[in-house]
Parts: structure tokens; sequence; C-alpha cells
């Protein structure tokens, strides 16, 4: 399994977020430059980011994005989730529709396919943000 790279930026954004005094407000330009990911791409992965709940924001002259809740309190599920959606190791996981996979309507692997994408999820909303963040 390999995270998109908006995912990836996702991750590096709110890690560079959670490492600053906690409500404190930044920009899209701030976090761009000190990421380095490119502004536009930072700009729509903070509002992905924001319409999931991770971040808040605040419009005007002192505006800018704040993590909405404590780094202990998000997981890199989450993260993942807030930009990807569900994590789901197979296209058909977790749906009982007919998918444009080729074995679907003969595959005996399907129903517990559910089972590895919960094993999986559980595993990434082990980490948190915080222990993301820490100086190692």
């Amino acid at each position: 399994m390999r995270l998109t790279h908006l995912a990836d930026y996702a991750v590096v954004i709110l890690t560079a977020a959670a490492r600053r005094p906690a409500g404190e407000r930044l920009s899209a330009t701030e976090l761009a430059g000190e990421t380095g990911v490119p502004l536009p791409t930072a700009q729509k992965v903070m509002g992905r980011l924001a319409a999931a709940g991770l971040l808040s924001s605040v419009r005007g002259a002192a505006g800018g994005f704040a993590l909405s809740r404590p780094g202990a309190e998000i997981s890199l599920a989450d993260i993942v989730e807030a930009v990807e959606g569900p994590i789901a190791m197979t296209q058909c996981c977790g749906s009982d529709e007919a998918s444009d996979c080729a074995l679907d309507t003969h595959c005996r692997v399907k129903p517990h396919m559910t089972i590895v994408s919960s094993a999986v999820r559980g595993a990434l909303g082990a980490v948190s943000l915080q222990s993301l963040a820490s100086e190692a």
C-alpha cells in the first residue's frame, strides 16, 4: 500500500502545523514554504482537511488555519481518509454492489477483504499526529 501524493502532502502539512503552538493560525503560504509542498496543492489539501474537520479556518486579517483538536486526537487514518476517503484495500471492499472487477461475481475473497481493510485502518488509527510531529 502506498499513499497518494495528496495524502502524503496532508500528513506533511498537518505534521508541520502540529509542531506549532496550540491554536496558532497558519496560512497555506507559510506551510507551503515550510514544507516544500507547492502552494496550489497546499491550498487544496488544507481545504480538504478543513472540510473533514481536522483544521479550523478563520477568515480575515488575523485569520488562517489551525488544528481543530490536539495532535494526540488526530490519527494517521483520519488524515488519509480526509484526503482519500474511506480506507479500502480493494476496489470492492465494503460494498455489496458489483464492481468492474472481472472476478467480482466469483470472488471468494471479497467478503473477507473488509477484515483486512479494518486491520489496516486500525494500524493507521494507532499512529497519532502528535507522534508524527515529535522530534526523533
